[in-house]
C-alpha cells in the first residue's frame, strides 16, 4: 500500500476511491460508500489493506455531513460534492471502523509496524466520535415534578 501520511486520504488506495466517486453518477454515490462500508464491516476472517483503507476514507465522507464532522479537504478525497446522506450509513461506517481497528485487519496490523500507529488510531477514533458520539450524562432531571 502507498501510504504517505495518517490522514484518511493518505494513501493511494483511498486517493482511487475519492476518484472512483467523482466516476460515479450523483445518484450512485451513496450505493457506493454504503458498498464499501458494508464490505468492511461484513468481512470474514481476515479485512485486507485495501478494503479497510476505503472503508477509512467512506467512513470520513459519511463523518463530514454529521454534526461535529470535519469536512473532507484534502486535494486526494472526491472533488465532485456528495449528495445529503442517509442517517443510517452512520452505524454501518462505525461498525466498519471497528472491524478495521480489530484484530484481524491487515490495514491495522501495517500500521502497528509503524511508529504512527498510536496517531493512526487516534484518527479513527475520532472519527468514530462523530459517527457515534456519547449520549451526554443527565445530571439535571429532564422533566420538573
Amino acid at each position: 500500500m502507498g501510504t504517505w501520511d495518517i490522514g484518511h486520504f493518505d494513501n493511494d488506495t483511498a486517493a482511487d476511491f475519492g476518484g472512483d466517486l467523482d466516476d460515479t453518477a450523483q445518484g450512485e454515490r451513496e450505493a457506493l460508500l454504503r458498498e464499501v462500508l458494508l464490505r468492511a464491516a461484513r468481512a470474514g476472517e481476515f479485512l485486507d489493506d485495501s478494503e479497510g483503507a476505503q472503508a477509512v476514507a467512506a467512513a470520513a465522507l459519511v463523518a463530514a455531513q454529521c454534526p461535529g464532522g470535519a469536512a473532507v479537504t484534502t486535494a486526494y478525497g472526491p472533488k465532485e460534492a456528495l449528495p445529503p446522506l442517509a442517517a443510517e450509513l452512520r452505524a454501518l461506517a462505525v461498525e466498519a471502523l471497528d472491524r478495521v481497528v480489530a484484530e484481524e485487519s491487515e490495514l491495522a496490523e501495517l500500521w502497528d509496524e509503524t511508529g504512527e500507529a498510536a496517531a493512526w488510531r487516534q484518527g479513527i477514533r475520532s472519527l468514530r466520535d462523530v459517527l457515534e458520539p456519547v449520549p451526554p450524562t443527565a445530571d439535571v432531571p429532564l422533566f420538573e415534578a
